[in-house]
């Protein structure tokens, strides 16, 4: 029997889809993803299942909703055993940390069944699903970061179970790393699953945290790929958010320049795979975990930019490219409705491996589309599902609805008239329908893929970060800790 197709993972932290030079943007570089979508595939619309990193995280890996797998927020503790980091010199790092938390050991994940179905499972990059410092759920490599995020220049990396702080870039790192792996790899005889998940291009933004050559492509950019707007009303202190046009410039600066250089990455491991003969053996899959405004409808950040959490298209909206040598696609830019939770069900049947997804899984498998099928028709009529706890969003085609629980304020967009979201007709008698239909049908689906101990809908998330799985003690399940950093808030 021939050898199972590698498959390469690689993750952004808070990337759009308008943040892709193929995708339209004449301002980003990006030549090496450029490369992947003009010789595979660029999806048109692809969307994460929560719009912040650690639901986000866990859908994909689980297949799950948020209010299935119970993460609702950005994993605030949970990552290091409190007690055994006292007299480590990074101690003040892990101060909100306790006893270290597996988010998803109820949940069988597609790494599990893919170590299970024979490969060998590798990370290189962020984890921040709790319990950082053990590999699990099927990976035997790991290289990881401490806490979820890390600042750019001293990243706190984990490695052969111990936490040490580096004073390189951790973009660079964790490409030194994934190239390092596939040489290894390639020499086994098993096949391999390798996840790199740069930190890149989550903030921190500013000068003193990317090396200059990335920051000096960038130097006479006017950054008209970003509109300009008033600070949103609902601003959060959740981003650094720009009140002045330095502001502003200095953040964008930043955000491209985290993207060209993960990019550079991305031609690395593209030119290991070359140079190890497994380029024309590997799926290469890019993606991100969320979108994220930088200045769209006046927001700095993703989901949590604002308070109440926002669904706009630029925080769930992300890229999905799909590359491997050789490969010819039918479709080179598929226009269906796709999410994170397919990717469950889609990467273990390209490897060839049944695996009975999670029970409460809406995802469906476009495996036919990687191996050379045409479009499944019905795809462009299907919908895609979206939750930040309280805040819920269904997106078809033609319209999007967001209904936040218990009081509000809903929104409903009709995308095909207003791709840009600037005319909420939520309110609109001539929408009426719309609405009461696309409630109800919110309403049956999210029923379908809900455990109710998990379910967002009835929880105080503020999208400042979640502290312990939710057990029963929700007072003290979500941190409070935010504040709106406009003055005009409404």
């Amino acid at each position: 029997m021939s050898k199972k197709p590698n498959i390469i993972f690689i993750l952004a932290d808070d990337q759009g889809a308008w943040s892709l030079g193929s995708a339209g943007n004449d301002e980003i570089i990006t030549p090496n993803l450029d490369f992947m979508a003009d010789n595979g595939m660029r999806f048109e619309n692809f969307y994460c299942a929560s719009p912040v990193c650690s639901p986000a995280r866990a859908s994909i890996l689980t297949g799950m909703m948020p209010s299935g797998h119970g993460v609702q927020d950005w994993l605030r503790a949970g990552n290091v055993d409190r007690e055994k980091m006292k007299g480590h010199p990074l101690q003040a790092l892990y101060e909100e940390d306790d006893k270290p938390v597996d988010y998803l050991e109820d949940f069988k994940t597609y790494t599990d069944a893919l170590a299970a179905g024979g490969y060998t499972c590798a990370l290189s990059g962020k984890w921040h699903l709790g319990d950082s410092i053990r590999p699990k759920h099927g990976f035997s490599r790991w290289y990881s970061i401490g806490r979820g995020g890390c600042e750019y220049f001293h990243p706190d990396v984990v490695e052969n179970g111990t936490i040490e702080l580096k004073d390189e870039y951790i973009t660079h790192l964790i490409t030194d790393k994934a190239v390092e792996f596939i040489g290894e790899l390639a020499e086994e005889e098993n096949p391999f699953y390798l996840s790199v998940h740069y930190t890149a291009p989550h903030s921190p933004w500013d000068a003193n945290n990317h090396p200059k050559e990335y920051l000096d492509l960038y130097k006479n950019c006017d950054f008209h790929s970003c509109p300009i707007e008033p600070l949103n009303p609902n601003q959060i202190n959740s981003s650094p958010y720009a009140d002045c046009e330095e502001k502003r410039r200095e953040n964008i600066r930043g955000y491209y320049a985290a993207i060209t250089a993960l990019d550079e990455g991305v031609g690395k491991i593209l030119k290991k795979l070359e140079e190890t003969g497994s380029a024309e053996d590997t799926l290469v899959i890019f993606t991100a975990d969320n979108g994220v405004s930088m200045g769209h409808h006046g927001c700095w950040g993703k989901g949590n930019a604002t308070f109440p959490q926002n669904m706009f298209e630029t925080s769930v909206k992300i890229p999905f490219i799909a590359y491997r040598k050789g490969f010819s696609p039918a479709v080179s830019i598929p226009q269906g409705l796709y999410s994170h939770y397919d990717l469950y069900a889609t990467l273990l049947e390209y490897a060839g491996i049944t695996s009975a997804p999670n029970e409460k899984s809406p995802g469906q498998s476009f495996c036919g589309l990687l191996q050379g099928q045409p479009e499944e028709s019905g795809r462009d009529s299907i919908f895609v599902l979206d939750e930040y706890g309280p805040v819920r969003m269904l997106r078809t085609r033609e319209y999007k609805y967001i209904h936040r629980y218990p009081y509000g304020p809903c929104e409903l967009y009709h995308l095909t008239e207003d791709p840009d979201e600037k005319h909420n007709r939520y309110e609109d008698p001539a929408m009426a329908e719309v609405v009461r239909s696309m409630q109800l049908q919110l309403s049956e689906e999210f029923n379908k893929y809900t455990l109710p101990y998990n379910d967002g809908s009835k929880l105080p998330v503020y999208g400042k970060g979640q502290m312990h799985k939710l057990d029963g003690r929700l007072d003290d399940a979500f941190a409070k800790d935010f504040f709106f950093v406009n003055p005009k808030h409404r």
